[in-house]
């Protein structure tokens, strides 16, 4: 049994609808948390090549965490992204003087550079040394499949559409820094888990989206490679406080427990009229969250 300080989530998706404005998805999300959850909606914006430093001021006011950097077509929905970072500078530099975040999806998109290395010639060199070498302001979020999956489970036993996330699954020796980065106890990494349900004709298709859906599951399968790495007491600090301590925002107060209980993955979940098929379906994750 492990009890940690209630984790946070920093890198999320959730699906309501059409697409809306950064407030009222808040209060949506808010109407829909259940009696007694203490989960709380931080909100970010969408960076694009036109947003300007009153937008930025605006956005402060109005309690928005941070902008999110998508090249444009880096990933789903990024189509409205940056082209060219001269572009948003002014912006930028309205966010380093007002204490807006700056989140990024680390890509390029050249027709010219392989899919599996679009991260490493973002920055020219492994992304998780980038991190650990950059000043105190610039940290990660690591998700459960980059640190427990390489490019192998796109297709093994034929092509598998549900591992398929931007950024793309790498190759093993990145799957090991990454897994070695989110385990050492460094206060530049923290959770995220990019969970991003799609429904399972979308992912299935002749054009199918990015990204997987492990939210339902997620604790328990970071806890599983927490412990393959024989780092578990690094988790609190991953899951618990490098977030919150990075966004200059409150450790949480409670606790969740995890055990070492086997549980099975739903092969879906029903998503609206649809269904989504969740991380490791149908496999066994050794460590469940206690009732």
């Amino acid at each position: 049994m492990l009890t940690i300080t209630r984790p946070d989530d920093w890198h999320l998706h959730v699906r309501d609808g059409k697409a809306m404005q950064a407030l009222d998805y808040r209060s949506r999300i808010q109407a829909a948390v259940p009696a007694g959850s203490r989960f709380t909606p931080l909100m970010t914006l969408y960076l694009t090549d036109r947003t300007t430093p009153e937008e930025v001021l605006n956005a402060k006011a109005a309690g928005i965490v941070a902008f999110k950097l998508y090249p444009a077509g880096a990933t789903t929905n990024s189509d409205s992204g940056v082209t060219d970072l001269n572009k948003p500078i002014e912006a930028l530099k309205a966010m380093a003087d007002s204490g807006v975040l700056l989140l990024v999806h680390g890509e390029v998109t050249d027709a010219d550079v392989d899919m599996f290395d679009r991260e490493a010639v973002f920055i020219q060199r492994k992304l998780a040394e980038f991190v650990a070498g950059a000043p105190a302001n610039v940290a990660a979020t690591i998700t459960p499949q980059h640190m427990l999956m390489n490019r192998n489970s796109l297709f093994v036993g034929g092509l598998r559409p549900h591992n398929y996330c931007l950024p793309i699954l790498k190759r093993e020796k990145h799957r090991e820094a990454v897994m070695a980065a989110a385990t050492s106890g460094s206060p530049k990494f923290f959770l995220g888990t990019d969970s991003a349900p799609h429904p399972k004709h979308a992912k299935e298709s002749a054009c199918g989206c990015a990204g997987m859906f492990s939210a339902p599951v997620a604790m328990g399968i970071y806890a599983t490679a927490f412990e393959q790495a024989g780092a578990l007491d690094k988790l609190e600090g991953f899951a618990s406080f490098h977030g919150p301590d990075f966004y200059g925002l409150p450790r949480n107060t409670g606790s969740l427990t995890l055990v070492r209980r086997p549980q099975r993955v739903p092969a879906s979940y029903a998503f609206g009229d649809s269904e989504v098929v969740p991380m490791w379906a149908g496999l066994e994750v050794p460590w469940s969250v206690a009732e």
